[in-house]
């Protein structure tokens, strides 16, 4: 394409376009993308950026993936979409199927959402119903671990982070949650009951008004990376047995074996009451979410009033979204990515130890396909992407985060080259909002 032609489109873009958590009066540059194949996104003007996000960590099988395309592509022949009340369909038989399977044993009820965020909006209307349902309506709340996001929809953004989420935005017109202190005890330390002490309180004080506990398992995403030890939810899922109050996991970004596991629960043991699942269902070709609950939390709210679950969304199990996640999950089940996201790891551990040594960098953390540099400044993104672009490589840092979840498919020398760009960039003074504060 012509350079013209790529600045009227770039000006049209940033013109009427509006980008995610972004101004419409300043907009961040952005990048034009022709295609992509693997791990390579190929830009308008040319450029090849090895892509070390995922597209939002949902892209595990790599772009354009021939058997995903099939699978997308037969399917549209037959129905490219059918409404799901009153009507099944066999693509979404399969998927609960496979989801039942490959799940934590015992959850077996599968309701499809659009989105992760709606997936979240689901557990907790699940929550508050099978409380409703049990008789115990003072049971309306919902408690959580600070430092985490789980989607930017109404009640899931109520129990984002209060102080980096969108809390302070929305003061006054979100639900009020409860809150404790995130876990201090990173994944690999050595455990010490006093870290859940906060939790045990909370739970001791309030259980009569908390319908669920929601947490991301072992890993939170967006609201910090942070790596927690798998002993915190082994006891939180005892002390919600103990109360009688549901525990919900988050699993849109660790499930389908980000975290090294299959499901980052399977860290710690653990089955859940209501487990939410997106982002790779699909190996990241369309918007597509489930909520798994337990036979238990099903017959509660079907023996209550009004007995169904006061949820359907236009495209809910989408044949075309089903059909694709039926092959990427196929995909997943006969050649388990496990051994290769360990294989990913360690060249993380590697690579990315060499990040210790950088005066902008105050933390390095490794797990499964996550990679994190937490430095001690905001990263200044404009400044930051343009000189991934320059080393040929796509990351998108947010906060005082420059972070990499890259397809299980990446080869060796492109991760290589994607850790050692993080590191090159970490060492540079001017892509930090303030890179002389005091240590």
């Amino acid at each position: 394409m012509k350079t013209l032609e790529i600045d009227n489109l770039l000006e049209f873009d940033k013109e009427h376009i509006w980008h995610p958590y972004t101004s419409m009066k300043e907009p961040l540059p952005v990048y034009l993308v022709e295609s992509a194949c693997g791990a390579v996104l190929k830009l308008e003007s040319g450029e090849e950026l090895i892509d070390g996000m995922s597209s939002w960590w949902c892209v595990i099988h790599g772009y354009n993936n021939p058997r995903l395309n099939r699978a997308l592509k037969a399917q549209v022949d037959k129905m490219s979409h059918v409404m799901f009340g009153g009507i099944t369909h066999k693509p979404a038989i399969e998927l609960s199927k496979k989801l039942i399977k490959m799940a934590p044993m015992g959850l077996e009820k599968v309701f499809f959402a659009d989105s992760g965020s709606v997936s979240v909006e689901v557990a907790i209307k699940m929550a508050l119903q099978y409380s409703i349902a049990s008789g115990r309506v003072r049971r309306n709340k919902i408690a959580t671990i600070s430092g985490g996001y789980h989607g930017d929809t109404w009640h899931a953004m109520s129990v984002c982070d209060p102080v980096g989420g969108m809390h302070s935005l929305y003061s006054g017109r979100l639900p009020i949650q409860y809150f404790v202190p995130r876990p201090s005890i990173g994944f690999g330390e050595e455990w010490c009951s006093d870290d859940f002490l906060p939790m045990i309180d909370l739970l001791e004080n309030h259980h009569e008004e908390l319908a669920a506990v929601i947490v991301e398992p072992i890993v939170q995403g967006a609201g910090g990376m942070w790596m927690y030890h798998p002993q915190y939810l082994k006891e939180l899922s005892l002390l919600c047995k103990r109360y009688d109050v549901l525990l919900i996991v988050d699993e849109i970004a660790t499930g389908f074996g980000r975290t090294g596991k299959m499901f980052a629960s399977e860290w710690s043991g653990v089955v859940p009451d209501i487990m939410c699942v997106g982002k790779a269902i699909t190996g990241g070709y369309m918007s597509f979410a489930a909520t798994l609950a337990t036979a238990k939390v099903a017959d509660v709210i079907s023996s209550g009033e009004p007995s169904v679950i006061m949820h359907g969304p236009t495209f809910m199990a989408n044949p075309l979204a089903c059909a694709v996640a039926n092959e990427s999950l196929l995909m997943l089940d006969e050649s388990s990515p496990l051994p290769r996201i360990a294989e990913i790891e360690a060249i993380m551990l590697e690579e990315l130890d060499k990040a210790k040594e950088c005066a902008n960098v105050k933390n390095v953390r490794v797990l499964g396909a996550i990679g994190v540099l937490e430095t001690y400044s905001p990263v200044d993104m404009a400044r930051c992407q343009e000189e991934f672009v320059k080393r040929g490589v796509w990351v998108r840092p947010f906060g005082r985060l420059i972070y990499i979840m890259p397809q299980y498919i990446i080869t060796d020398d492109q991760l290589v080259k994607l850790c050692r760009a993080l590191v090159d960039v970490a060492n540079i003074d001017s892509v930090f909002q303030c890179s002389h504060e005091v240590r």
